[in-house]
């Protein structure tokens, strides 16, 4: 019987992790004469995705966010005539 709840919990578990979709790490940046109001709407988009608002920059017009890839599109289309720039965070090494 312990064998059957353990199987059960585990599937329960596994679907649950399906469910809420993988996030990645994103920067969007926009051209500095963007309106403000255009990256503040994107950050609410995001967090009303599910989505976390990591770091916002001060030197360029942006910010980093772990999203689903819905939140991305859904940023990306509303960005679009302000030309934001969407790229998957990662490591950079100087050789």
């Amino acid at each position: 019987m312990k064998v059957f709840s353990f199987v059960i919990a585990a599937l329960t578990l596994a679907a649950g992790v399906s469910a809420v979709g993988i996030q990645k790490s994103v920067l969007f940046t926009y051209p500095r004469e963007t309106p403000d109001w255009v990256v503040d709407q994107a950050k609410k988009a995001i967090e009303e995705a599910g989505g976390l608002i990591t770091h916002e920059y001060t030197l360029i017009k942006g910010f980093a966010a772990k999203v689903g890839d819905k939140a991305i599109g859904t940023v990306s289309a509303m960005g679009e005539q302000y030309k934001v720039l969407v790229e998957e965070d990662q490591e950079v090494h100087i050789a």
